[in-house]
C-alpha cells in the first residue's frame, strides 16, 4: 500500500484563537466537573456496596466498548476496509 500523505508534514503552531479555544474548553470541563462533584454531594441518597460495584462495572464496560469500537475504526481505516 502506498501512503498518500507526504513523508514530512510541516508542523504548524496554534494561533492565539486556537489557544483561546483550548483554554475555554478546559475551563468548561473544570466547571462541569465541579458541578458534578457538588451535585453528587448534595444528593441525600446513599448507595450500597453492590450499587458501587455495578457503577464501576458499568464505567469499565462502557469505556472498554468505546475503546474497542474506536480500535476497529482505526483498524478498518488502516487496512482499507472502509472504501
Amino acid at each position: 500500500m502506498t501512503d498518500t500523505q507526504p513523508s514530512s508534514t510541516p508542523k504548524t503552531k496554534l494561533s492565539a484563537w486556537g489557544w483561546f479555544a483550548i483554554v475555554v474548553l478546559i475551563g468548561l470541563l473544570l466547571a462541569a466537573i465541579l458541578y458534578a462533584v457538588h451535585a453528587w454531594g448534595v444528593i441525600p441518597a446513599t448507595m450500597s456496596t453492590l450499587g458501587w460495584v455495578f457503577l464501576i462495572l458499568g464505567i469499565v464496560v462502557t469505556t472498554g466498548l468505546g475503546a474497542g469500537l474506536m480500535a476497529l475504526v482505526f483498524y478498518s481505516s488502516r487496512h482499507d476496509y472502509d472504501r
